[in-house]
């Protein structure tokens, strides 16, 4: 089986994309095809959070050495990005992605498992859990990188890719996912979502111009 991103090897998919797109892969192809980001209060609370993790500063930890804002790389899966942080232990990497909300659900663990991959390629280990800090609970959520959740995190990887290399942009949901994000204003959910609306408004917009009056 020949995958479609094997057409086109210099493409690389973010880590970060995984995330955008298991929340919604119209927003994905709006920050990695078309170019476009907006900031809102969830982008700059996340900015905040980030700002140690981003320092790349090395401490140690009780269970050995703690890295900070990790590069991280697959060939075989042509992704690229980096970890928050990676404890070395004596098991193996330990990847933690830090996030801002209490929940950050499957969204965040697909994106915890595509470093948890590069890692095992980087490195030739197996590892085998990650976790999630949230920041808003300071807590920590321990990620098991089991058969399911890589299969997840691959098969989103290829429909990233196939839209990088197609320069598609998706459908807008124009659902719930919609009122917290922010890029609202860039998608128009609520526009090119209905399809009657969209044409009568393409119809406005694009009205050939009317002939100019010759002149005597």
């Amino acid at each position: 089986m020949v995958l479609e991103w094997d057409l086109d090897p210099d493409i690389e998919v973010p880590i970060s994309a995984i995330e955008h797109y298991s929340y919604c892969p119209r927003q994905c192809a709006l920050i990695h095809v078309e170019q476009t980001f907006d900031e809102n209060l969830y982008t700059i609370r996340g900015a905040i959070a980030h700002e140690r993790v981003e320092s790349g500063e090395e401490s140690a930890g009780e269970t050995g050495r703690v890295l900070r804002a990790i590069p991280l790389w697959s060939g075989r899966l042509h992704v690229r990005g980096k970890a928050d942080v990676v404890e070395m232990r004596p098991e193996g990497p330990y990847p933690v992605e830090y996030k801002v909300g209490r929940s950050p659900g499957r969204h965040a663990e697909r994106q915890l498992c595509a470093q948890a991959l590069c890692l095992e390629e980087m490195l030739g280990v197996s590892v085998d859990t990650g976790a999630i800090y949230s920041v808003a609970t300071r807590r920590r959520q321990a990620v098991a990188f089991d058969r399911q959740l890589r299969a997840e995190t691959i098969a989103i990887i290829e429909a990233i890719r196939a839209d990088m290399i197609a320069q598609r942009l998706p459908p807008a949901p124009n659902d719930t996912r919609c009122r917290h994000c922010s890029l609202i204003n860039s998608c128009l959910p609520g526009v090119v979502a209905e399809g009657p609306r969209m044409r009568g408004l393409q119809g406005v917009l694009f009205q050939p111009l009317q002939a100019l009056p010759d002149d005597d």
